[in-house]
C-alpha cells in the first residue's frame, strides 16, 4: 500500500520572475524536506504539464534540472484532474514494486508568465474544435452553461453558489501562502462583476502562480498518510456531447475509490474537493453524494463544511481562494488532506480526522479522479 511521506509549496500568488521550472525546484524541495528526504533517494518523478512551459518531455527536463536519475518519468495531462491522476499512478507504480519514492510536483507561473486573455484562450481550446470553440466560449462560459441548467433543474440560486465562495476565503484567512485570503459575503460575490451569466468574478478561482510537490513512497515513514483508494471515470471530454448532466462521472470515480478502500461515504471526515468555480463545487458535492441535490448550500450555511462541522471541506481554502495555478492547484487540495491526516495543518488544523475524501475535476466536468487517504 502506497504513503504520501511529505508535501511541499511555494504559496500562490504572483511570483515576479519564477519560470515553470523554479517553482518546480521550489515546491519539490519543500516537499523533500518534509518527507526527510534527499534528490538521491527519490526513483520515480511524474509532473504536470504547464501551459507557461510547454515542452514536450517536461519530465526529463525537471529531472535534468533538479538533478534526479529516476527509473521512471512521466508527464501527465488530465486538466485539473492531473494531480489526483499522477497521485493514483505513482501510488500504483509503487504498490507494482517498481518505484520506492516517487516525485508528484505541478507548478506554473500562469499569473506573471502569460496574458489574462492569453491564459483564458488557451484554457478555451479544451472545448470542442467544431461545436464549441468557434463560437468564442470560455471555460467561465461553459460552466455558466452548467451552473444556469443545474439552477433550473435543482431550484439553487446565485446566492447559493455564493456561500461556497465565502467559505473558501474564510478558511484562505488560516493559510499562508493563500492567494486571496480576505474576507467577503454573499453580498459582495452577488455584487462583483459579471463574468458569464450566472457565475461573477468572485464565483470564479483566480489565476496564480505556484507549486505543489508531493512524495509518494512504497513504505510508510510514521505519521503521514496511506493511499487506501483510487478511482476514476471518464464520461465525455465536451461539455456538448455529455450524455447527462447529473452524472458527469464523479460518482462513479468516487464509488470506485470507496471500494477499493473497503469504505463508504460515512466514513469520510474530512473533504478536498475540486473547486474551479462555486457551481463545480457545488454540483460534485451533491453528485457524489455528500450534499442532497439542490442541498450543498445549506449545508454550507448550516457549518457542515466549516473546521467545526461534521465535514470540514477545503481547509486551505481551495482554487477560490487558496489559488489556481494550474495542476498545482489540484495538487494543493491533496496537500492540504495530507497534512490533516498527518497533524502537520498548524492554525487550521481539525481534530480527530482519519479519513479524507479527495476529488479532481478536468476539463468541465470531463475527468474524474477520487482518492481515499487515511492516516497512519
Amino acid at each position: 500500500m502506497a504513503h504520501i511521506v511529505g508535501a511541499g509549496d511555494t504559496g500562490f500568488g504572483r511570483h515576479e520572475g519564477r519560470t515553470t521550472i523554479d517553482l518546480m525546484t521550489q515546491a519539490a524541495t519543500a516537499a523533500l524536506a518534509d518527507a526527510g528526504l534527499r534528490r538521491g533517494d527519490i526513483d520515480g518523478l511524474i509532473c504536470g504539464y504547464s501551459t507557461t512551459h510547454p515542452h514536450l518531455m517536461l519530465a526529463t527536463v525537471f529531472a535534468e534540472h533538479f538533478g534526479l536519475d529516476p527509473v521512471y518519468a512521466h508527464a501527465m495531462q488530465a486538466g485539473g484532474a492531473t494531480g489526483c491522476a499522477m497521485t493514483m499512478l505513482a501510488a500504483r507504480l509503487a504498490d507494482a514494486g517498481q518505484c520506492r519514492r516517487i516525485l508528484v510536483i505541478g507548478a506554473e507561473n500562469r499569473a506573471t508568465g502569460q496574458s489574462r486573455d492569453s491564459s483564458i484562450q488557451t484554457l478555451a481550446q479544451v472545448g470542442h474544435p467544431d461545436f464549441e470553440v468557434p463560437y468564442g466560449a470560455t471555460i467561465p462560459a461553459y460552466y455558466a452553461l452548467l451552473a444556469s441548467r443545474y439552477m433550473h433543474v435543482h431550484g439553487v440560486t446565485e446566492a447559493d453558489l455564493a456561500e461556497f465562495a465565502v467559505l473558501m476565503r474564510g478558511h484562505a484567512a488560516n493559510c499562508p501562502g493563500a492567494h486571496q485570503a480576505a474576507p467577503i459575503t454573499v453580498a459582495d460575490v452577488l455584487a462583483s462583476k459579471p463574468i458569464a451569466a450566472p457565475l461573477k468574478l468572485l464565483d470564479c478561482c483566480p489565476i496564480s502562480d505556484g507549486g505543489v510537490a508531493l512524495v509518494v513512497a512504497a513504505e510508510a515513514a510514521g505519521g503521514g498518510a496511506h493511499i487506501a483508494g483510487m478511482g476514476q471515470a471518464h464520461r465525455h471530454q465536451h461539455i456538448t456531447h455529455a450524455a447527462d448532466l447529473t452524472q458527469t462521472g464523479a460518482a462513479l470515480a468516487a464509488e470506485r475509490a470507496l471500494e477499493e478502500a473497503w469504505a463508504g461515504l460515512d466514513d469520510i471526515d474530512y473533504l478536498a474537493v475540486y473547486d474551479s468555480f462555486t457551481i463545480t463545487l457545488t454540483m460534485l458535492l451533491e453528485e457524489i453524494g455528500f450534499a442532497p441535490r439542490g442541498g450543498a448550500a445549506a449545508m454550507a450555511r448550516a457549518g457542515a463544511f466549516g473546521p467545526a462541522g461534521s465535514l470540514p471541506l477545503n481547509t486551505h481554502g481551495g482554487l477560490l481562494a487558496f489559488g489556481h495555478c494550474g495542476v498545482g492547484g489540484g495538487m494543493a487540495h491533496i496537500a492540504e488532506a495530507y497534512r490533516q491526516l498527518a497533524g502537520k495543518a498548524g492554525a487550521r488544523q481539525v481534530p480527530d480526522r482519519r479519513t479524507a475524501f479527495v476529488h479532481g475535476d478536468g476539463g468541465v466536468m470531463s475527468s474524474h479522479v477520487s482518492l481515499v487517504l487515511r492516516a497512519e
